[in-house]
């Protein structure tokens, strides 16, 4: 019996897992909101006080980057989240990885109903692959193709500088450079971000916010509120957000696919991309990934996956510990 964790930003999931790496089986799933708790120890505390099964051990994913064993979450207040600590709490070997490591790993044990084709690319590709999720946060993963496998790995490109592609782009860069000392990609492809572009396109007068939008923003997430008014086609501001959003998202999904020469495959994993699936599937993304000058026929080429299972990060964790790496 495993006990795997999905930390992020907005939630933190906890499971127990039976069954091999091949084919996770979870079970006793919880979800916590992770700005009402103090810490992922006090999580894993309210989870274990309900699930006090025997595990052999735990792999916690996380929302930032891991080094020497512990991680600091740039989208958390928390302390400082550490394996060894967490290993004395449970009384097993505890594996603390990035939360899009854990992501690429729950992609093999993912079936066709869990996957949405954006490009159906080369029906032949192999080849390495990555993968990029916008929620609380913007995280980037790639997986390396070894020997009929691929082995994932982690970095935090979603921190990289925000490279604007044509003068909106570059009117939104001069703006949130008026706000932040570094205007990276996470700053724009995430939830935080949206709200970022429909404030641009409000305050330098490229859209009208009427008042019952304003007052509807403000009862509830804005970011959601957003995303859904638009979806739904009934705002302007919302729906050019949106197309801006998607537009740049499909741009850095590009720019990761040739860093990682993504031949077998690109994966769009969070919360965001299945919510949005109406507009990911408009010429608006595509274009944007396959605008790459003279790597275009590259581009096309390769296949683009939504993910739609939203334990897919569970999944990874399971499988990571299983196979006690």
């Amino acid at each position: 019996m495993i006990l795997a964790g999905d930390v992020g930003g907005t939630n933190s999931r906890l499971a127990l897992f039976s069954g091999t790496p091949s084919k996770p089986v979870p079970s006793a799933i919880e979800i916590f909101p992770s700005a009402h708790n103090p810490s992922l120890r006090d999580i894993v505390r309210q989870f274990r006080a309900t699930h006090d099964q025997l595990i052999t051990a735990a792999c916690f994913g996380v929302a930032g980057p891991v080094r020497h064993g512990t991680a600091l979450l740039p989208n958390l207040p928390w302390p400082e989240i550490s394996a060894a600590e967490l290993a004395h709490d449970l009384g097993v070997p505890v594996c603390l990885a990035n939360d899009l490591e854990v992501n690429a790993y729950g992609i093999a044990a993912l079936t066709a109903d869990d996957l949405f084709p954006l490009n159906a690319g080369d029906p032949h590709a192999s080849g390495n692959r990555v993968l990029i999720s916008a929620g609380t946060g913007l995280g980037e993963a790639g997986l390396l193709a070894i020997n009929g496998e691929h082995q994932p790995w982690a970095c935090e490109g979603g921190h990289c500088d925000f490279a604007p592609r044509n003068e909106i782009q570059i009117a939104l860069l001069q703006y949130l450079l008026q706000q932040f000392d570094h205007v990276s990609f996470e700053r724009i492809i995430s939830g935080p971000g949206l709200l970022n572009i429909y404030k641009f396109l409000r305050d330098t007068g490229r859209a009208e916010e009427p008042k019952w939008l304003a007052d509807r923003l403000y009862s509830g997430d804005p970011s959601a509120i957003i995303s859904e008014l638009a979806m739904k086609d009934e705002s302007s501001l919302c729906w050019q957000a949106l197309d801006l959003f998607t537009a740049i998202y499909g741009a850095e999904a590009g720019n990761l696919a040739l860093k990682g020469m993504a031949t077998g495959g690109v994966y769009l994993g969070g919360g965001i991309a299945p919510k949005i699936l109406k507009k990911l599937v408009s010429n608006v993304f595509l274009q944007a990934f396959v605008e790459k000058g003279r790597s275009a026929d590259l581009m096309r080429a390769m296949p683009i996956h939504v993910i739609l299972n939203d334990k897919t990060a569970l999944l990874g964790a399971g499988r990571l510990a299983m196979l006690g790496r």
